[in-house]
């Protein structure tokens, strides 16, 4: 087993203090890639944005679009956080999308991470895309900083990892949080109702639809049959703009 897949498969392995004492030189994160563009979706859709995604993945959903993050695939390199922070300040926008397969998936480092790309002066955001199987408390706790928010993809019935969901996130996001909902079918509406019935949060949903079989049409006059307006559609515009398997948009 190579460096990075230990550290895919041990996300409680590196959640321990004495992680947090390593220099950030020497911690090392496997990498998908760093780029920039603009944020296809979410509350900051079309920003100049720079993505930052890691390599690692705890779900195996049907649609996932990003199955190039995760294993059989490898990473593209080993970065030690400094090495990230240095290619991310090569950039020009203010917008910074952590982002994977799981990019929470590494506990502490994960952690550090976060920390070192807080201290880029000119960040004003850093939203973090997470698919709600990792607990957040562990974040929540330990960062304060109000430009650190939480993209939460709960799954779906039609992604085959509903089993995995921790329900207690809900209580622990905040108003500048989203909950994404990405919706494949009726019966994953339906079920994104009961769950958002069941479940206060204070975090903005979101109900992105399945490109190949939910038509964006029929998902918006679902949303309006049902008065949903404290939802907001989530269309992915890096989808539009550039062919849905073109990768670096």
């Amino acid at each position: 087993m190579g460096n990075a897949d230990q550290l895919c498969c041990g996300y409680a392995d590196v959640d321990g203090g004495a992680m947090l004492e390593m220099k950030r030189g020497d911690i090392k994160i496997p990498m998908v890639e760093i780029f920039e563009t603009i944020e296809g979706e979410g509350t900051r859709a079309g920003f100049p944005t720079i993505f930052v995604r890691l390599f690692g993945c705890n779900l195996r959903c049907s649609w996932c679009d990003t199955k190039y993050s995760y294993p059989p695939e490898q990473a593209g390199q080993m970065m030690t956080i400094d090495e990230i922070v240095q290619e991310v300040r090569k950039y020009k926008s203010r917008y910074i999308c952590l982002t994977g397969g799981e990019p929470l998936l590494y506990g502490a480092h994960s952690f550090a991470l976060i920390e070192a790309l807080l201290e880029i002066e000119s960040l004003l955001d850093l939203h973090i895309e997470t698919n709600g199987a990792i607990d957040l408390t562990y974040f929540l706790e330990r960062i304060s900083s109000s430009k650190v928010r939480y993209i939460m993809d709960f799954k779906l019935p039609d992604s085959g990892e509903m089993e995995q969901m921790i329900y207690s996130n809900f209580t622990v996001l905040r108003a500048q949080d989203e909950v994404k909902f990405v919706i494949a079918s009726d019966a994953d509406f339906m079920t994104a109702l009961q769950i958002l019935e069941a479940n206060q949060t204070a975090a903005l949903p979101l109900f992105s639809p399945v490109w190949e079989t939910m038509r964006p049409a029929k998902l918006v006059e679902l949303m309006l049959e049902h008065g949903l307006s404290h939802v907001k559609l989530n269309m992915q515009l890096h989808k539009i703009i550039w062919d849905p398997a073109t990768r670096g948009v």
